[in-house]
C-alpha cells in the first residue's frame, strides 16, 4: 500500500468511528425522546385528549426545518424525518387510547 492509500485508510477509519459514535447518539436521543412522548401519550389518554395536535406538529416541523437550515442539513430531509417520527408518536398515542 502506498503512503497516500494508508493515510486515506486512516482518515476513512476516523470518519467511520465518528459516524458510529453519532449513530449511537442518535439512537439514544431518539430513545429518550420516545420516553417523553410515551408519557405524553399516557397523559393524553388519561385525560381523554386527542392523540395528535396538528397545530403543534406544524410548529415543530417549521422549527426543525429552521434548525436544519442552520445546521446545514437539507430541510426537506429534516421534514421527512420529523414527519416519520411524529407519525410514530401519534401511533403510540393511539395505542394508549385503546
Amino acid at each position: 500500500m502506498s503512503d497516500a492509500v494508508t493515510k486515506a485508510a486512516e482518515v476513512l477509519k476516523g470518519h467511520r468511528e465518528s459516524i458510529d459514535r453519532l449513530d449511537a447518539i442518535l439512537i439514544y436521543t431518539l430513545g429518550e425522546r420516545f420516553k417523553h412522548t410515551q408519557a405524553v401519550g399516557a397523559l393524553k389518554a388519561e385525560h381523554d385528549l386527542p392523540p395528535s395536535d396538528p397545530t403543534r406538529e406544524a410548529a415543530q416541523i417549521a422549527r426543525l426545518e429552521d434548525l436544519s437550515q442552520r445546521a446545514d442539513l437539507d430541510p426537506a430531509f429534516a421534514k421527512k424525518l420529523m414527519r416519520f417520527v411524529i407519525d410514530e408518536v401519534i401511533r403510540h398515542h393511539e395505542q394508549h387510547q385503546s
